[in-house]
């Protein structure tokens, strides 16, 4: 049985679903292949989205138009703006989901996606055409699937294998088949497969935990979306617990270390750094008495609770004793133990800034495959690989790409293709050089006019968003342009020196004494903005002193970002590099200046020895076109 799809996605978790409906939204027929219909937007692990830098994917996701801010907003039980107290750049907002509508909404958002078509089986295999590219999905129903691209989110699928004490079988995920045709056929192609671990906390029944002895940890009131399309959260909404170990749990865990396969050299691949599993924090942090852990309700119907912060592979019955010396917990009942799972997965310095494969064309990846963690990295390679794949069926050939300075996706898939991992890739505020203009809250006004340009953005958020993004230009405008002098500005109770000089409403509202009723007296006009173009007035002010002297530097730094590298220069040419030098850059094959000056071990005297070359070639090039 032969079919023809422009694209196929082969996954159907939150890389996949991003992937597809993206594709089917810049037009092209695209085919969303996955083992199991009813697992599309399975939440694996923890139940919740967001957080400090994934609540910023998630806000870009949503910007480009994409389904996991609608999704979580659709099934959110517990919402929360991380770092409140802190300033915008570096908030994070985050909601705690119920699994089951979450999977009920991801797949009514995919159902009512024009052009995408949702099929149930097992992708076994890649085949390659002519130019080396991939043609086709042979499915192991016996199905050729022609396409004119195809993305891999396979997850932990590849080769996977669940570790648990002693015990070990192959699983792509709790009660799901490992993936070892395509694991096969993907390293058939000569890709660089590496191993890589991740792992879950057992689950518990809410019903057997002593609620009473733990700290209660309500939501926001009201409830921040995670969607710019979404009013307001309607849904009902549970409060949390915070608990945390006991020197009893370390003692446990220590005198266990043997039988987890994390130490006992069961496992190979390394862990997350930023998730570790609660063996490696008491080894690691030895000094700590305690460790907090967040029970997370699963559902408003489930009475599973996820307990965030206990990330285990430890045998059965030390999960048992782990679990009864938790405050709280003395009497908790573990629904299912937690587990570590290996897996596959390819170096991404053999993708290009597209995440389409170098040496295959028409092969994208995007997840977990791709060596990160989380939901949220997910989703955002998700997009960006769905965008660039139907891009390329229809003969497109420069990739669709965003820059580190715009986008914490552009940070992510910059640091992936440029540095590879060498544990799971989390997102951090950290990572961004540029995170003050970065924000979360200002994640459309930054990308929804680029998506509406590469055809992802529907009419309805493209309307909406051009109305909201012309309301806060042009009260911009007016906070620029109107001034009050220093007696005016007294008189409506807001301190300044009494030097005769006006000042802008801008400069005003960076004053800490401008408090809000103060202001609108000053400013009286300000009383009939719109809630949100007010805060995008308010944070602008905030950096405003900051975001003007970095002007100039963001100006150059993407003109070196800019100045591409051809894929066929030949580093071993180029005079005033040292062969090391020449190596690195030959391994990572970066697409620009900016991004050769993030291969690890690349000096600013090797940077500039390639600058000046790339300056010759581009001049010779314009000087033969003339």
């Amino acid at each position: 049985m032969d079919l023809r799809f422009d694209v196929v996605v082969i996954g159907g978790g939150h890389a996949g679903a991003e992937a597809a409906a993206a594709a089917a939204r810049c037009g092209a027929r695209t085919l969303l292949l996955t083992h199991r219909l009813d697992a599309l937007g399975e939440m694996s692990c923890n139940p919740a989205i967001g957080g400090v830098g994934k609540g910023h994917l998630v806000r870009e996701v949503d910007a480009l138009d994409g389904l996991m801010g609608r999704a979580a907003d659709a099934a959110g039980i517990h919402f929360k703006l991380l770092n409140r107290s802190k300033g915008p750049a570096v908030r994070g907002p985050r909601a705690q989901a119920d699994r089951g509508l979450y999977r009920r909404a991801i797949r009514a958002l995919l159902e009512e996606t024009l052009g995408l078509t949702l099929r149930a089986g097992v992708a076994e295999g890649l085949e390659r055409g002519v130019d080396g590219g991939i043609d086709a999905v042979l499915t192991g129903d016996g199905a050729r699937i022609a396409c004119g691209a195809v993305v891999v989110t396979a997850g932990t699928f590849l080769r996977g294998e669940i570790h648990l004490g002693p015990e070990r079988q192959p699983a792509g995920r709790h009660g799901d088949p490992a993936s070892l045709g395509l694991a096969l056929s993907l390293a058939a192609l000569g890709l660089p497969v590496r191993r890589l671990k991740t792992g879950t906390p057992p689950r518990l029944d809410g019903r057997t935990i002593d609620w009473a002895a733990v700290e209660p940890q309500p939501g926001d009131d009201p409830a921040e979306p995670l969607s710019w399309m979404t009013e307001r959260i309607t849904g009902p909404q549970v409060s949390c617990g915070i608990t945390a170990t006991t020197p009893e749990t370390h003692a446990i865990i220590r005198a266990n270390l043997g039988r987890a396969p994390v130490h006992s050299g069961q496992i190979q691949g390394p862990g997350p750094r930023y998730c570790p599993s609660i063996e490696d924090k008491v080894v690691r942090f030895a000094e700590r008495e305690r460790h907090q852990i967040f029970l997370e309700p699963e559902g408003l119907d489930d009475p599973t609770v996820y307990p965030n912060g206990i990330s285990t592979s430890l045998p059965r019955d030390v999960q048992d004793a782990v679990i009864a010396s938790i405050p709280g917990l003395s009497r908790a009942r573990i629904l299912r133990h937690g587990y570590a799972i290996e897996y596959d997965h390819l170096d991404p310095r053999a993708l290009r800034p597209g995440l389409e494969v170098r040496e295959v064309p028409r092969l994208f990846l995007a997840g977990q495959v791709n060596g990160t963690t989380g939901y949220e990295e997910a989703a955002a390679q998700g997009l960006l690989a769905g965008i660039n794949a139907a891009h390329r069926a229809g003969g497109g050939r420069e990739p669709r790409v965003l820059l580190r300075t715009e986008a914490y996706a552009g940070v992510l898939v910059d640091d992936l293709v440029t540095q590879g991992v060498t544990e799971p890739y989390r997102m951090l505020t950290a990572r961004a050089e540029h995170r003050l203009r970065l924000r979360a809250d200002n994640a459309g006004l930054r990308l929804t006019e680029r998506g509406i340009a590469w055809g992802c953005v529907g009419p309805e958020r493209a309307a909406r968003h051009r109305a909201f993004a012309r309301a806060v230009e042009d009260a911009l405008a007016r906070a620029r342009a109107e001034l009050a002098t220093p007696a005016a500005l007294a008189l409506a109770g807001i301190p300044v020196n009494q030097d005769g000089i006006p000042r802008s409403l801008l400069e005003v509202m960076a004053l800490p004494a401008a408090a809000g009723p103060a202001l609108e007296a000053a400013f009286p006009w300000l009383r009939d903005l719109p809630r949100g173009v007010r805060e995008q007035l308010e944070t602008e002010a905030l950096y405003a002193p900051y975001l003007s002297r970095q002007a100039a530097e963001f100006a150059a730094l993407e003109r070196e970002e800019r100045l591409p590298i051809p894929e066929d220069v030949d580093f071993a040419s180029i005079a005033g590099l040292s062969t090391e030098m020449r190596q690195r850059l030959a391994s990572a094959r970066p697409a620009t200046l900016g991004s050769a000056g993030r291969v690890p071990g690349i000096t600013p005297a090797a940077l500039v020895a390639l600058a000046g070359h790339l300056r010759r070639a581009h001049s010779a090039a314009r000087a033969g076109a003339a």
